[in-house]
């Protein structure tokens, strides 16, 4: 499959097979690595990873990604770069793409990671927006077919706010890969209707379901439980009133037990604050499952870079 020079800005974007694609070449570099196998396939690639918002597995994931394979990555933090202020994007972007070869955004607007793939003539890929977190996306996803051994047909629960990045890009590739998927959030947080009303039509072609609803009982029969923190980045004044809301939604062993299944796996994107969106007992429980999936993120954004700029 030929994704060359693609840009990677929401799954929306990819056809089911280009995103199965994606997770079975991570999964064949993951093999390799831990037999000690590197690549080569981005010698003499540079590569801009420009982050606005701070990042432990993202910055880790493509610097190692890209080292691994040859290529030389260069972070441009908030204070390294004019993105936006003295210069527009769109200068930015276009004198970006004469020097690197590919381009990584970790930010807030959806509209800049999408300004930078129009101007910069290079693949770009989104490390996370407001919007949408697709490289995570690829790595949760790994990681279930590890779990599983499949992803179509599995029932995937998302519970907490439900119109945040993750939830977002969940139901997408969720609707894409045919699996069971349901938002568990008061209604103050459910996602946006006709992003909704997309992911049903692409659930509708592989076979599975997209469900919006408050009600605790719809975990019952889920394959894994998934949750993210409470208040992303940026909405930190809104804690008090969040952790209110979102109280009854906690994942602890009495909502994990309500799947009626011991199976059942908790994921988690991390930063994890425990306590809040997960006690500590189910997350330690799963810890392994979890930071396999931290460890993921490595190896599905190196498949995301070989894929789109490799040799």
């Amino acid at each position: 499959m030929n994704l060359k020079g693609r840009s990677l800005l929401t799954l929306k974007d990819f056809t089911p097979a280009e995103i199965e694609y994606l997770i079975d070449l991570a999964a064949d570099l993951k093999r390799k690595k831990k037999q000690g196998i590197t690549g080569n396939s981005l010698k003499g690639k540079n590569i801009a990873l420009i982050f606005e918002k701070p990042s432990t597995r993202t910055r880790c994931a493509f610097t190692v990604g890209c080292v691994d394979e040859g290529g030389h990555p260069e972070y441009l933090g908030k204070n390294d770069i004019q993105l936006g202020h003295k210069e527009s994007i769109e200068d930015t972007a276009r004198v970006l793409g004469r020097i690197f070869d590919g381009i990584e955004f970790r930010g807030f607007k959806q509209d800049t990671v999408e300004k930078l793939a129009k101007y910069s003539g290079v693949p770009v890929w989104n490390g996370l927006t407001d919007l949408y977190h697709p490289t995570q996306i690829l790595a949760d996803f790994l990681t279930l077919k590890e779990q599983f051994g499949k992803l179509s047909g599995l029932h995937l629960i998302f519970v907490g706010d439900g119109r945040n990045n993750m939830a977002n890009s969940l139901m997408i590739g969720s609707g894409k890969l045919g699996i069971n998927f349901t938002i568990l959030a008061p209604k103050s947080l459910w996602p946006e209707g006709e992003l909704v009303k997309t992911c049903k039509e692409y659930a509708d072609a592989a076979g599975s379901t997209i469900t919006i609803t408050d009600n605790i009982e719809a975990v019952k029969g889920a394959d894994a439980i998934y949750t993210d923190v409470w208040c992303s980045m940026g909405e930190e004044d809104l804690a008090a009133e969040r952790i209110a809301l979102l109280r009854p939604y906690q994942v602890n062993q009495a909502l994990m037990e309500k799947t009626g299944k011991k199976e059942t796996i908790f994921l988690h994107c991390l930063p994890a604050v425990k306590g809040n969106e997960v006690t500590e007992d189910v997350f330690e429980k799963h810890s392994e499952v979890v930071f396999d999936e931290a460890e993921n993120r490595m190896h599905t954004i190196k498949a995301v870079m070989v894929a789109t700029l490799g040799n």
